[in-house]
């Protein structure tokens, strides 16, 4: 508008000699015609600003405006604010317990979040979620399970962790003790897809939230989601949290690795407390769809064949299959025992706890022994596919050393994988209407 103004001031005061303008006619007439000429260039900017204002106005509320690829999320905006939503925020993390800890929960509405923050709630603590509920996987199974936690009154705030204003306007209501940080883009394969994603969520988005925890006043305790792919290629079995992680066969591996290397930067300089858990392939209800026990329950059902890799020479693929329930005891385990942050307005004061917890079965099962748990409880014959393992990040086997959870956690996985497939099928099939939905 000043810039339009200006011009027009400018425009006015130009000299009207015949040594700048040419007159064909008269005076008066070149001068009527200049400034029909300025009047609509004037209107037409005026229609074009409103075009502009009208845009911008519309598209954070149009979900046709909202780019769906995932590495650009952070542009979508959510409505978030007021005090309506301050109240709801602050009964979700209000301490019902004696000595109970507050804990922002993110990535809430995933699998792992979920059960999580239910577990938080059920023994008091004060939980609030945080989830952006990309669709990486079906979103109606990320909104089922927000339905789930609304029940046991834990509020999950739709929200990027990207979103710098968010977070910081979460604490300003809640000063929040600990952080259980477990928003990520998941997943190994999807990487070849969508690099972009975990760039954006497991690094940039961790990033942020560091950020935002360094400068606060107290700085909470972060307890965050590593992952046993880190191990990579590392063939010293079983996998320990002293062995080498600096090869990585996937770009999601080298997310989460650059996480583990990112987590103690901020523990030596800003005194900021961290624990990392490297989750090895966790399952159960409520479980993600892209997970393997997942989509071949599905296909099974479906009568689809299903993939059953195998390594070089017939090699056996293994992973060491860890039961939801277990996992979640080793989370808790792992904020009850976090030391408080050491520093105070983003300057480090003293030495600050920094840790990373291998949370496994320490029992490796192969692949071609769970789709037989599967036919047995499923009572469905599956026709395997035998392929070669593919070179997209896949590792031939994973198998956790608990010792260090164990004796710093209290950390004892009880679930077999007989028991907790045997859970997960009975979810399964009454989540989606007694197998009719999947073999729709």
């Amino acid at each position: 508008m000043s810039q339009l103004k200006q011009m027009s001031h400018n425009d006015n005061s130009a000299p009207s000699t015949p040594g700048k303008f040419k007159i064909e006619k008269s005076p008066y007439f070149n001068r009527t015609r200049w400034h029909s000429s300025l009047a609509k260039l004037t209107l037409w900017s005026f229609a074009f600003l409103a075009v502009i204002l009208i845009f911008f106005l519309r598209s954070p509320s149009s979900s046709a405006s909202i780019p769906t690829d995932p590495s650009r999320r952070s542009l979508r905006t959510y409505n978030w604010g007021g005090s309506a939503w301050e109240k709801r925020v602050r009964s979700s993390a209000r301490v019902r317990s004696r000595n109970g800890m507050t804990v922002l929960v993110t990535g809430a509405a995933g699998f792992v979040g979920t059960h999580v923050a239910s577990a938080l709630k059920r023994r008091g603590d004060g939980v609030l979620g945080l989830d952006s509920f990309n669709d990486y996987y079906d979103p109606s199974l990320k909104r089922a399970r927000q339905a789930l936690l609304e029940r046991t009154g834990v509020y999950i705030v739709e929200g990027d962790i990207n979103d710098e204003a968010l977070l910081r306007k979460l604490f300003e209501v809640v000063p929040f003790t600990h952080v259980m940080h477990l928003a990520a883009q998941a997943g190994v394969r999807y990487a070849m897809e969508n690099p972009g994603s975990y760039v954006h969520s497991n690094i940039a988005g961790f990033v942020n939230l560091l950020e935002v925890c360094k400068s606060l006043n107290p700085q909470p305790a972060i307890v965050w989601a590593s992952s046993s792919s880190v191990y990579g290629l590392n063939t010293k079995v079983p996998f320990s949290e002293r062995d080498r992680t600096d090869q990585p066969a996937s770009l999601y591996a080298a997310t989460k690795k650059a996480g583990e290397e990112i987590a103690h930067t901020y523990n030596h300089i800003y005194g900021l407390s961290l624990t990392g858990l490297r989750f090895f392939t966790v399952y159960g209800p409520w479980g993600r769809p892209d997970m393997a026990y997942f989509f071949f329950t599905r296909d099974i059902l479906k009568g689809k064949s299903i993939p059953v890799f195998e390594a070089a020479n017939h090699g056996t693929v293994a992973r060491d299959f860890t039961y939801i329930d277990d996992i979640v005891r080793g989370c808790l385990g792992a904020l009850d025992t976090a030391e408080k942050s050491t520093g105070s307005g983003g300057k480090k004061k003293g030495p600050a706890q920094l840790r990373v917890f291998n949370l496994g079965n320490t029992s490796p099962v192969p692949v071609s022994e769970l789709v037989s748990i599967l036919e047995r409880l499923l009572k469905v014959k599956a026709k395997r596919n035998i392929m070669r393992l593919p070179r997209n990040g896949d590792v031939q086997f994973t198998h956790a050393n608990i010792s260090y959870a164990q004796r710093e956690l209290g950390y004892k996985p009880t679930t077999d994988l007989q028991t907790g497939l045997k859970k997960f099928v009975r979810w399964y099939l009454n989540y989606y209407s007694g197998g009719k939905k999947a073999v729709e």
